[in-house]
């Protein structure tokens, strides 16, 4: 993009510095606040591209993960510059040297681990570059502490001199102790304290006692009543002191000699580190200025197409703005926006152009989902506020200086917004230039966008193909613009209704209407009638819309719903598989043993096998087989057949013939089985050799039937476990007592606090095969207890 003198005046008209200083205030370090302070919009379509996804990784990184981590990073770069022409670095400049290589590791871990997650190759790329100098760091931090002093690990020398300087410092201050102990010199001291001047220690004594008192004098108080004295004794002691610092100040140099020379080795390492870490800041400022204006990334193109849905001005108050909805460069390439002034004109025009500049620069734009820019090759503007009389003809001349530079710059790449177009001269003499321009500009084949007063543009663009007229809404109830742009409706002067409503004489308006020719009057009920057709259809497109919605969220849900329904039917599906496998698994081994066992008997009794122990060993294996039942569906099932006294039945839960002894009740019946009476429900008794046997066809459902080592258990001790473990050993059992054929079983929860009553409870009226379910009688446990009965 040319950035010359007049594309820097639209930057500045257009308030582009306003969003770079928003943006500045995202940065977390100093680096990245000086690369916002050079971020310019470019007209490099691809180059534009990969800054705006740059944005999209660094907004998803934040949305993921939270902000990115550049504590410790600083501005080293004038450090790094000092050390490459062999100067010395100070302890705080070695310090941040150190900080900045920590943070620099540690962003770089955060974003490869990030990568890991979600793929973000662009800032995985930058951060593989940035290096890892370990040794340096530790060499630093092993030489210089947190508060960035020269510790006394740093060198051998240097600890050996500086516990020579504590030993002299301690002498000294009980030298002077002493003196300060004893009576007579007290009364001659100001203050008894012990003081440094001059890096020597000194005390403070009262002037008049200055030739009594011997000694250096090496300060005094600015009364002068007070002198701070060295006193003889201590003078060859300060003397040793001084000569350890001497030594100390050296060996610190050498110490930092030494690292800033280690430093000046990695400087151009050290240098590109330092830019891709402000490159890192400001792309992840970016990102914050995203989320603080709710920002979204726009689809780009080149062929100078804008789409902007609900775009809003980044420097009006969310709370204040008022959307905007604009479509250009396909159907139209110019908008003629008319009406009268205070409408919000003017706020549209800078809001087209500051999103486009803002889009070109990488940013996201405060727009809904889907809006389009273009990326233009020069975006120009002529937009200005002098609107006094006395103006007028400099007004006038503005304008055409700066219209002049655009057409002479403009390419048909070129997005041009022209505010108030041939204002500030005659009305008829004005309104024939801005035809004349606009209809120029439309030739080249820029983009353009026009505010003017005039009306005889309105008929300009309706004649003009490739033009549409624009308008903002105006509420005549109010008064009061309501500052919506509306495209395809030109604007209207609305002056005799805002008259009326003011209160002006009926009698003045009705002559007022008389002097405007019928003509003026046709179109103004032109654009009433479009008006009111415009309010119409956007209410039933924000009713259709709601409905699209509607039935979008719905869609959703459903798809959503049958993505759950798939999953728990693989899931059910794999677990019957996995079942049946076990089960025939089970049955093979059992048959494997049993074959093993006749093998061996038939070995043992060598004259065969023993009829009964054949019979064991037949019985061993139908047990062993996985016993596959038939489900009815139940729509097909039939009531089931009268069953009376002496009938031959089957138990069906237990798979055994019997006669019936007796019917013991509506629901029971006494069965005897072989040399075994029990009662059975009637309802788990099948009639044998009547019609019940000749069963119609219907749909089955096979299931296997899991075997057991043990008996099958009619109830579950829960007690003393979470709800947790409750519902997984109940799920268990239930399925186990279901495909067992048990009528009804217990839960044993015990009483306790009743929750793990009431969440089993909860649980079994939702589960798939429970019936029923009640609380224990008094003689099944009471309240400890739920019995379940099941399906």
């Amino acid at each position: 993009m040319r950035l010359g003198q007049l594309n820097q005046k639209i930057i500045k008209t257009l308030e582009y510095a306003k969003i770079l200083h928003k943006l500045a205030h995202h940065a977390a370090t100093s680096l990245g606040k000086d690369a916002v302070q050079h971020l310019e919009p470019i007209g490099d379509f691809e180059l534009v591209k990969l800054r705006l996804q740059a944005t999209d990784e660094a907004v998803n990184v934040e949305r993921l993960k939270g902000n990115a981590p550049f504590g410790g990073i600083r501005d080293i770069r004038s450090s790094l510059h000092r050390a490459r022409i062999g100067g010395m670095l100070n302890p705080a400049e070695l310090l941040d040297i150190s900080t900045t290589m920590f943070g620099t590791r540690r962003l770089k871990r955060f974003i490869l681990a990030v990568h890991e997650e979600y793929s973000i190759p662009m800032l995985k790329g930058q951060v593989e570059l940035l290096t890892e100098n370990k040794s340096l760091e530790d060499k630093i931090n092993s030489c210089i502490d947190e508060n960035a002093v020269v510790v006394d690990s740093a060198s051998v020398e240097l600890g050996r001199v500086r516990s020579e300087l504590r030993t002299g410092e301690s002498r000294v201050r009980e030298r002077l102790e002493q003196m300060l102990r004893n009576s007579s010199v007290q009364k001659m001291l100001q203050d008894v304290l012990i003081t440094i001047r001059n890096d020597r220690y000194v005390i403070p004594v009262k002037s008049e006692y200055r030739s009594n008192f011997g000694g250096m004098v090496h300060d005094q108080s600015a009364s002068g009543a007070t002198l701070y004295i060295e006193p003889d004794a201590i003078v060859q002691l300060n003397n040793k002191i001084r000569e350890l610092k001497f030594k100390e100040e050296a060996e610190i140099e050498k110490i930092l000699r030494a690292l800033t020379a280690l430093v000046a080795e990695q400087v151009d390492v050290l240098v590109y580190d330092v830019d891709q870490l402000a490159e890192l800041d400001f792309t992840f400022a970016k990102a914050g200025l995203a989320r603080e204006l709710k920002a979204t990334m726009p689809r780009l193109n080149d062929r100078g197409f804008i789409k902007i849905k609900r775009g809003r001005h980044p420097l009006i108050a969310a709370d204040v703005v008022v959307p905007l909805d604009l479509e250009l460069g396909n159907d139209f390439t110019q908008i003629i926006v008319t009406g009268p002034n205070t409408g919000g004109k003017t706020v549209s025009l800078k809001t087209v152009g500051l999103l486009s500049l803002m889009a070109m620069s990488g940013l996201f734009v405060p727009a809904e989902e889907g809006s389009q820019l273009c990326v233009f090759d020069a975006i120009y503007a002529d937009i200005g506020d002098e609107q006094s009389i006395e103006q007028n003809l400099s007004t006038f001349s503005s304008h055409m200086t700066n219209i002049i530079s655009i057409l002479r710059d403009m390419t048909p790449k070129s997005l041009v917004l022209l505010d108030e177009l041939g204002a500030g001269t005659d009305p008829a003499e004005g309104s024939a230039l801005a035809i004349s321009i606009l209809d120029y500009i439309h030739q080249i084949g820029c983009r353009i966008i026009a505010t003017t007063h005039y009306s005889e543009l309105k008929a300009y663009a309706y004649q003009t193909r490739g033009t549409i007229n624009a308008s903002m809404e105006f509420d005549i109830q109010t008064l009061s613009p309501t500052y919506r742009l509306l495209v395809g409706v030109p604007g209207r002067s609305n002056a005799f209704a805002i008259a009326e409503r003011l209160g002006l004489s009926r009698r003045i308006i009705e002559h007022a209407r008389t002097q405007v020719g019928e003509e003026e009057k046709r179109v103004e009920s032109m654009i009433a009638s479009l008006e009111e057709n415009r309010l119409i259809a956007e209410a039933e497109r924000e009713s259709a819309e709601r409905l699209r919605r509607e039935a979008e969220e719905m869609r959703r849900t459903l798809e959503a719903q049958q993505l759950k329904f798939d999953e728990q039917r693989d899931k059910l599906l794999e677990k019957a598989e996995r079942d049946a496998r076990e089960a025939v698994a089970k049955a093979r081994r059992e048959a494997d043993e049993v074959i093993a066992d006749l093998r061996r008997m038939a070995q043992e009794e060598a004259g065969g096998v023993k009829d009964h122990r054949l019979v064991e060993a037949k019985r061993r294996l139908d047990q062993a087989a996985p016993e596959l039942r038939e489900k009815q569906v139940r729509a097909a099932k039939k009531r089931p057949e009268r069953i009376e006294a002496g009938d031959e039945v089957r138990v069906v839960s237990l798979g055994q013939k019997g006669h019936v002894v007796e019917i013991v009740s509506p629901t029971e019946a006494t069965v005897q089985l072989g040399i075994m009476k029990m009662k059975v429900e009637i309802a788990n008794l099948e009639k044998i050799g009547s019609t019940a046997q000749k069963k119609p066809v219907h749909q089955v459902a096979t299931t296997v039937k899991r075997t057991r080592d043990d008996s099958i258990r009619m109830e579950l001790d829960m007690r003393g476990l979470n709800m947790e473990e409750a519902l997984i050993e109940a799920d268990r059992f239930l399925d186990e007592s279901f495909l067992g054929n048990l009528g009804q079983v217990y839960l044993i929860h015990g009483k306790g606090t009743g929750v793990l009553r009431t969440g089993m409870q909860e649980y079994l009226r939702r589960h798939k095969h429970v019936k029923s379910y009640r609380m224990g009688n008094y003689n099944e446990g009471g309240a400890g207890v739920t019995v379940v009965e099941l399906k």
